[in-house]
C-alpha cells in the first residue's frame, strides 16, 4: 500500500538496528578524523538524503568535498550491504569499495584508527585485534 502523505516514498526516514547506527558513527568518526588533521580545506556541514544525520550523532560533521563524497559512498555501501549479520569489510567476501574509495576508506581507518588508539580509544585498539 502506497503512502499518501507528503513526503515521497524513498525519502520516509526507515528504522536502523543498533548495529547499523553504530558502523555509521563509526565511519563518520574516523572520516571526521582524518579530514580535520589532514585537510586545510573549505569544509561545509555534512547532509545526506538517506540518513538523518542528527538521529545518529548529536554535533554537526564539517567535511571538505572529497571526505564528504567520500563519506556517502560509504554510508550507502553500508545501508546496501546483503549481509546479516554485516562482517567487518576487511574479511567480507563480497568486496563494495570499488577503485579510488577501497584505497581512500583504507588509509582513513588506518590513520583514524591508530589517531583514537594513541588518544585513550582503547576500544579502536580491540578493533584490530580482531
Amino acid at each position: 500500500m502506497a503512502c499518501h502523505c507528503n513526503i515521497p516514498e524513498k525519502q520516509v526516514p526507515r528504522e536502523f538496528t543498533s548495529k547499523e547506527k553504530s558502523d555509521i558513527r563509526t565511519l563518520m568518526r574516523f572520516v571526521e578524523v582524518y579530514c580535520r588533521e589532514k585537510h586545510v580545506l573549505e569544509k561545509s556541514p555534512f547532509t545526506f538524503n538517506k540518513v538523518d544525520v542528527k538521529l545518529i550523532r548529536r554535533k554537526d560533521l564539517v567535511l571538505c568535498r572529497e571526505c564528504t563524497k567520500l563519506l556517502r559512498y560509504g554510508l550507502t555501501m553500508r545501508l546496501k550491504c546483503p549481509h546479516d549479520p554485516k562482517p567487518m569489510c576487511k574479511k567480507c567476501a563480497t568486496q563494495c569499495y570499488k577503485g579510488q574509495y577501497r584505497s581512500k576508506i583504507r588509509e582513513i581507518m588506518k590513520f583514524s584508527g591508530i589517531y583514537l588508539v594513541k588518544r585513550g580509544r582503547l576500544d579502536m585498539l580491540y578493533h584490530y585485534l580482531k
